[in-house]
């Protein structure tokens, strides 16, 4: 039996948590949402996550930083991180901060589960 990929969404806007978390969900992928940043490296190893996807910009605290914490922590380095973010020219600072890809907000569903999973195969 083929593993669900566990997604966790790091956004502080729940409204687009929720969506994600419906249109993920609907492509066969286990979601988790959470609003709190500085949970993420708690839940990616409790909940086994297999890739995240991370605003930019999150109340407080800037994504990128929630990013370079996740590279910086043995247990869970290799997480794959995509991140997201309504700023264009957001994607080189992702990429900067260990971020495996980048997406531009507004997106199209489509786009983004293309995006997970190239990420995912790179990773295997």
């Amino acid at each position: 039996m083929e593993k669900t990929t566990k997604i966790l969404v790091v956004d502080d806007d729940s409204g687009i948590g929720e969506m994600l978390k419906t249109l993920l969900e609907f492509y066969g992928y286990e979601v988790d949402v959470t609003e709190k940043p500085l949970k993420a490296e708690e839940l990616i190893q409790e909940k086994n996550i297999d890739i995240v996807l991370l605003d930019m910009l999150i109340s407080g605290v800037d994504g990128t930083d929630v990013c370079a914490g996740i590279r910086q922590n043995p247990e869970i380095s290799e997480t794959p991180v995509l991140m997201m973010s309504a700023l264009h020219d957001a994607g080189p600072k992702c990429k900067n901060a260990g971020a495996n890809d980048f997406i531009a907000k507004p997106f199209e569903v489509e786009d983004l589960t293309e995006k997970i999973e190239k990420i995912l195969a790179d990773k295997e």
